[in-house]
């Protein structure tokens, strides 16, 4: 099979501003070096479609079942967590979903894993006064000594197709400003200081400074292929120390979508996360929350 066959540039649908340059993509540097840990792989650009992972699990249920990574310099139709739009700009923002075959023993915490795959390739600079924390189940956070913003999201969707177990893994990083007025869903409340505010978006280009979407790409298909395979063969507890050092709720009052509230106490080896209640230690998992940082 020809290298043009394993990796494509979706030219249909294409408009874009003459004032825009093209994105050069790295499709081939990224399948030369996937290809050998994934047989099969294949990679994609889309300049627009309404959702990587909706495309992916589009194309799964027609049979198309080899692993692929599929980017998209446009949504539409963006999704993250519990339904919500992911927002999105070209050349601002990466878009991106992976799909393989996935078949862990046990799917708890998957998203986690993901995250803190995602946080040590990108926070290269390791910088004690602005890093990339992890805020339970699956954002990640750019935090500095006096602003927490939202970098990147992450939505795991998991289905069996021919009898196999398949898992989608979509990605959203912003990458570097954009113009935000008017899009709606900007993150969750959160307390800075003890004084409330809404979290706004946090970019890559604040920690590195040269940046881009597709050099960020590169950095990080192949460490989140070799981090779902370590999953799947021994699931989210090595990870579990590594996302306690990024983890931004740790030791600060929470409150769960269902009106409870405590002191985040860290997370399970199983990814569940824990919190300190008058009435005990209380055990949450993703599928059932959400969680926002409170005041004391």
């Amino acid at each position: 099979m020809g290298l043009h066959r394993l990796f494509a540039v979706n030219l249909k649908k294409m408009s874009v501003p003459l004032s825009i340059p093209p994105i050069r993509w790295p499709l081939e540097a990224i399948w030369q070096a996937v290809e050998p840990n994934l047989a099969g792989f294949t990679c994609e650009v889309l300049p627009t479609v309404d959702s990587t992972n909706s495309e992916l699990m589009r194309r799964f249920k027609t049979g198309q079942l080899e692993p692929t990574l599929l980017v998209a310099e446009q949504q539409t139709a963006g999704r993250g967590r519990l339904g919500r739009q992911w927002h999105g700009q070209r050349v601002d923002s990466l878009m991106f979903s992976l799909g393989m075959p996935l078949a862990p023993g046990d799917w708890s915490g998957l998203s986690l894993a993901i995250g803190v795959s995602l946080a040590e390739t990108l926070d290269a600079t390791n910088t004690p006064n602005q890093r990339i924390a992890l805020k339970w189940p699956n954002d990640l956070w750019l935090v500095d000594d006096k602003t927490e913003r939202k970098l990147g999201g992450i939505l795991v969707e998991t289905a069996t197709f021919e009898g196999h177990r398949h898992v989608v893994v979509g990605v959203g990083i912003n990458v570097r400003a954009f113009d935000i007025a008017g899009l709606a869903d900007l993150g969750h409340s959160v307390t800075v200081n003890g004084t409330p505010a809404g979290i706004a978006p946090g970019y890559l280009q604040d920690l590195q400074s040269g940046a881009d979407v597709a050099s960020t790409l590169l950095r990080v298909v192949l460490p989140l292929v070799q981090c779902l395979q370590a999953f799947e063969q021994s699931g989210f507890a090595p990870f579990q120390a590594r996302f306690a050092k990024r983890d931004v709720l740790a030791g600060r009052s929470i409150q769960l979508s269902d009106g409870s509230h405590g002191q985040a106490g860290g997370v399970t080896l199983a990814g569940a996360l824990l919190m300190h209640t008058p009435a005990g230690m209380k055990e949450t998992t993703s599928s059932e929350v959400s969680v926002r940082p409170c005041s004391d």
